[in-house]
């Protein structure tokens, strides 16, 4: 089973519900949230944007891969798109797994691959000014 989404918020409860079933031994989580610094500047928002058609497409394409290459019991995969404050959760990416090593490989594999290849952008809003600060392909 699995579960890929861009959203407008996460609710970390309802991701783990998804995630925990009987037959995994393992769940793992990588939460990626705002934090309040970047670049040697206080950050004070953040702003993601994506192409939503090509993010789900890409995000599709990742958990296949994982799918086919751990044995994985449950999938998640979920971004947000809009406006987010400091500490809010923006992705989660989840692994529901009999075994742990399975988990945190799976898991790693997805943050690292979705960072690289799926379309979304984030915007650093800071006191004095904003930047772009990743463009994926």
């Amino acid at each position: 089973m699995k579960q890929i989404r861009i959203v407008d918020g996460i609710d970390l409860n309802e991701a783990y519900s998804y995630l925990n079933s009987p037959e995994a031994g393992a769940v793992n989580f990588f939460v990626g949230t705002v934090r309040n610094n970047a670049h040697g500047k206080a950050v004070k928002k953040l702003v993601f944007e994506a192409y939503v058609p090509m993010a789900i497409k890409e995000m599709e394409k990742l958990s296949q891969l994982a799918l086919e290459k751990w044995e994985v019991s449950r999938l998640l995969m979920l971004h947000v798109v809009g406006e987010k404050e400091i500490g809010e959760p923006v992705v989660v990416l989840g692994i529901a797994s009999p075994h742990r090593d399975t988990a945190f490989q799976a898991c790693r594999f997805l943050i690292d691959e979705l960072k690289k290849t799926v379309p979304i952008w984030k915007k650093e809003f800071y006191e004095d000014g904003s930047i772009w600060v990743n463009a994926h392909p």
